[in-house]
């Protein structure tokens, strides 16, 4: 019995990084000292550092994450070259939290059987995330597990390195009582609450606005890298929170600085779900027709929209879950000082980014930071 016997095909392998190394090349740059294929990816950091009047104590700052169970959406509809957006998303956006430029992306990609078309397909839009957001595309590994993973299912994860010069680190410490919170728009649920998405929503070409919900649901997560680091250019940033499982509960208070009780601060949320909201921020539609299946409604299409919206109106266990669960149309935020709101908001939304006043910071009333919809 030979390799190719026990369900590894080498050649097939090869076949894949001669794919891989067309699609890595799209994203290099001067930095990088060696190509695909050797044994390690070399980047160096000099012209960085060097660069305008320099960084007096550069920082790494890493960050990895994958794609989790979105990636059974993509292999039912047989659409492939979106999650790889995603897995550069996830680990990009983390890194940008602290005020970081990504530097390089490495990306891992198991499977049961490997087709170097499909796994060329999940890298394609590696490459693009990484062309997106300036990160170079360094390396990664692709394992082909017979037994493992059933034949026609994928894995996909990576990891993201950026640079900051540590005076210029964002950690919430500069956050201060009454900054205002900036979301910015997501793209959908991006990646994260696909177990419960998949429960919710068992057919994928269930119509959705005159397209199959699974499309929908394959819209990549969105990339925040160029839009904030110019943005920071122009005005001081205090924290920033990339919201990802564990929605607005969870990732909001990561934001803020931490003392030896808890965190410094509350955040108050404006609630879009009240009938006498006047803000600019609306619940995307997709999140109602998750919150349909979520509450354990049958319906479909419009009905289901319907129904999801009466649900997050009236259900608090429900709505609740759901806040909990997804970035619920914003899947950005940044502490600013409330003067600098109005210029912030309509410079990301030069750049096609809506992106609106979604709450304040307050000083925190018990043991431990909050967060509370008013």
């Amino acid at each position: 019995m030979d390799y190719k016997q026990a369900g590894v095909d080498i050649e097939e392998g090869y076949r894949a990084v001669g794919k891989y190394r067309k699609l890595a090349a799209s994203t290099l740059n001067n930095s990088v000292l060696n190509g695909l294929g050797s044994f390690a990816g070399m980047f160096s950091i000099k012209n960085i550092i060097r660069a305008g009047a320099g960084m007096k104590d550069p920082v790494l700052v890493s960050g990895t994450d994958g794609v989790g169970t979105k990636l059974d959406i993509a292999f039912r509809m047989k659409k492939y070259d979106t999650v790889g957006i995603d897995c550069v998303a996830m680990c990009v956006n983390d890194v940008l939290c602290h005020g970081a430029t990504p530097l390089f992306f490495l990306d891992y990609l198991a499977c049961g059987k490997l087709d170097a078309d499909v796994a060329a397909s999940l890298v394609k839009g590696v490459a693009i995330g990484c062309k997106e957001t300036g990160s170079v595309l360094l390396g990664g590994e692709t394992a082909e597990m017979p037994g493992f993973y059933d034949e026609d299912k994928y894995d996909i994860a990576g990891f993201s390195v950026g640079i900051v010069d540590r005076d210029n680190i964002i950690d919430g410490k500069n956050i201060r009582e009454d900054d205002a919170l900036l979301g910015i728009a997501s793209s959908g649920p991006h990646s994260n609450g696909f177990s419960l998405i998949r429960k919710a929503i068992p057919d994928l070409n269930e119509d959705f606005g005159g397209m199959p919900v699974g499309l929908a649901l394959l819209e990549p997560t969105r990339l925040y890298v160029k839009p904030v680091l110019a943005l920071m250019s122009k005005i001081d940033i205090h924290g920033m929170a990339h919201i990802t499982g564990g929605g607005f509960y969870e990732n909001i208070p990561r934001m803020f600085p931490v003392d030896e009780k808890g965190f410094l601060f509350d955040a108050l949320i404006a609630d879009p779900l009240l009938p006498d909201y006047s803000g600019g921020w609306k619940v995307p539609p997709i999140f109602a027709r998750i919150a349909a299946g979520a509450g354990g409604r049958k319906e479909t299409g419009a009905a289901a929209q319907k129904a999801g919206n009466e649900i997050l109106g009236n259900d608090e266990h429900i709505k609740r879950l759901m806040f909990n669960t997804y970035n619920m149309g914003i899947g950005f935020v940044l502490a600013i000082a409330p003067e600098e709101l109005p210029a912030a908001a309509a410079f990301l939304e030069s750049l096609n980014l809506p992106a609106w006043e979604i709450g304040r910071v307050q000083k925190r009333r018990g043991g431990v930071g909050e967060l509370r919809f008013e």
